[in-house]
């Protein structure tokens, strides 16, 4: 296997199972994947919520906004059945639940955490998230990233040594420069900027490159020559099984 590049399971194995819920988590640890990648929102009553979008509607049969409902009233919604039927009954976890998973023997695996506070601000979501990190011994085995400048830059002041990557869309040109201002440790970026002039520049600047959905396993060849350190799927087992022949 090409141990060179680690395979991160995006929202979890979402490509077989409901995105961001526990069965995608332990399917993705199961597949012998190196890491998994989540979205974090915040509740109205604080809580840290696993969910990719700021409502509830394309992925449970609820609706309205994160922000707008206490986690009491997230859990009681099926954020499976929009998969599969055999999913219904999924719930929707605290990021709390998902560290508790993450501490148990036999799981060693790497934790993006995404925090979802590009559209909708979340005050304090950072301190929340690097306190529950720190309560389970996790600073070793978490990344966060996100889209906001200021929100990685908020971490950067919060802790130090945190693994911290920026994401982007597209292949935008001040990338390099932001990376360096903020003070992230590496660019989460999408495959156009992995093999443009900008991706390799970053990469000899000391930027490792995670790369987000890459779901066609012939292109690992290439971003693996390309130098990238993670690339993120929605199907680990395709990507594993390529490389075990």
């Amino acid at each position: 296997m090409k141990k060179e590049v680690k395979i991160f399971a995006h929202r979890g194995m979402s490509g077989h199972y409901p995105e961001n819920t526990m069965a995608a988590f332990q399917a993705a640890l199961e597949a012998g994947a190196a890491g998994i990648e989540l979205d974090v929102q915040m509740a109205k009553d604080g809580k840290l919520v696993v969910i990719h979008d700021e409502t509830v509607d394309r992925t449970t049969n609820g609706s309205g906004y994160i922000k707008d409902m206490t986690y009491a009233e997230i859990v009681q919604l099926d954020a499976g059945g929009w998969f599969a039927a055999a999913n219904a009954g999924e719930t929707i976890p605290e990021l709390d639940t998902v560290f508790q998973w993450a501490v148990r023997d036999g799981n060693e695996l790497l934790i993006n955490v995404e925090l979802k506070n590009d559209l909708i601000e979340y005050p304090g979501l950072e301190e929340k998230v690097i306190e529950l990190v720190q309560r389970y011994g996790m600073e070793e085995r978490v990344i966060l990233s996100s889209f906001n400048e200021e929100s990685m830059r908020r971490v950067r002041k919060l802790h130090p040594t945190l693994q911290t990557g920026y994401l982007i869309t597209g292949v935008p040109e001040d990338t390099l420069v932001v990376a360096k201002r903020i003070g992230v440790n590496s660019i989460h970026c999408e495959e156009a900027f992995a093999l443009s002039e900008l991706g390799r520049e970053a990469k000899e600047a000391g930027f490792p490159l995670r790369v987000y959905t890459v779901n066609d396993e012939t292109r690992s060849d290439f971003l693996t020559k390309a130098g990238v350190e993670v690339i993120m799927t929605d199907f680990p087992g395709r990507f594993l099984k390529n490389w075990l022949g």
